[in-house]
């Protein structure tokens, strides 16, 4: 559950489908070279072959889809792929619309322009591209709204469905273990960043890492990491608050387990610079909150296994309730 509720923040449902675009890299880059192919759909009288809850899905839509499938190099029925995913995509869309989560133009747009840079291509190039081999950028950017659009649909329920049921299953799982709430320590860190633009870090890496060198050896309490600061050039000081042992960010959590109370981490190179965290206090803590996060790591191992199966589940629903009429 984790994985999945992750990708709602910060940009991760973007990674979430450039992750699957990736896929197709080589065989974009195989299209530049050998499946330049002429489609004849767009110049064919374009019918409706299926009604999706009364929404049309046409012999044109059918044929850039399968154009797709040939470019991905999917065995297969080409026809028959493109139109069993064109009506899932519309039980998909529909429902994604009824809760108002069809990502935005902007957000389609943006993902295009990564992908084509991804290929070493520009929005135009992979426009041609995709339009060559029958696709078309207009029904590659249809593919994205509906995959971004469907993991949001996906995200959001099985967040509702872990809410509901996530502080029974940890009060079951406390009273199995005899009421005995586990363990963690908390961590007050700060952050000490000497910042080194990226235009200048071949010249001034070596000069940082000796200035924050000099800056940790003269620490000795997070009450004057501030004013030390003060008198440096280029020098962010940043309150990270409490952090519980679990929660550490996961290339910074075993230099933190190392460092004692009122000491500083090594130094690290990073893409904002030279960094180190100060450990301004470490406490030991057993309370609800540390069950409720431990309990939630466990059911990420779990989850992360089953979340296709409940897609497939939801899905499978969602068909059978649709009325799919075909022409």
């Amino acid at each position: 559950m984790t994985d999945i509720l992750a990708i709602t923040k910060s940009g991760g449902l973007l990674k979430f489908v450039e992750k699957c675009f990736r896929a197709f890299a080589l065989l974009i880059t195989i299209a530049l070279a050998s499946v330049l192919m002429q489609s004849n759909s767009a110049n064919a009288a374009s019918k409706i072959k299926y009604l999706v809850n009364g929404e049309p899905i046409t012999t044109y839509d059918i044929a850039k889809r399968a154009a797709f499938f040939r470019l991905r190099r999917i065995k297969g029925n080409s026809t028959k792929l493109a139109t069993e995913e064109l009506i899932e995509e519309a039980i998909k869309m529909q429902m994604a619309k009824r809760l108002k989560m069809i990502v935005s133009e902007k957000e389609v747009n943006a993902a295009f322009v990564r992908f084509a840079k991804g290929n070493r291509m520009s929005k135009s190039q992979l426009g041609s591209v995709l339009n060559r081999s029958g696709v078309t950028g207009r029904g590659f950017k249809k593919f994205i709204r509906a995959q971004m659009s469907w993991q949001r649909v996906m995200a959001a329920k099985l967040r509702a469905e872990t809410n509901q049921s996530a502080t029974q299953d940890i009060f079951a799982k406390l009273h199995a273990q005899g009421g005995k709430k586990p363990t963690s320590t908390e961590y007050t860190l700060q952050q000490v960043i000497f910042v080194v633009p990226k235009a200048k870090r071949r010249r001034l890496m070596a000069k940082r890492r000796r200035d924050a060198r000099a800056f940790r050896a003269r620490f000795d309490n997070c009450g004057n990491t501030i004013q030390f600061a003060k008198g440096l050039r280029d020098v962010t000081v940043r309150s990270l608050g409490r952090v519980l042992k679990e929660q550490l960010p996961p290339d910074w959590k075993k230099f933190v387990l190392a460092t004692p109370e009122g000491k500083a981490t090594k130094i690290r190179d990073t893409a904002r610079g030279v960094e180190f965290l100060a450990v301004c206090k470490a406490t030991t803590i057993s309370d609800d909150r540390v069950a409720q996060i431990n309990f939630q790591l466990d059911q990420s191992k779990a989850k992360s296994k089953s979340v296709s199966g409940a897609e497939k589940k939801f899905i499978k629903e969602l068909r059978d309730k649709a009325i799919i009429t075909k022409r």
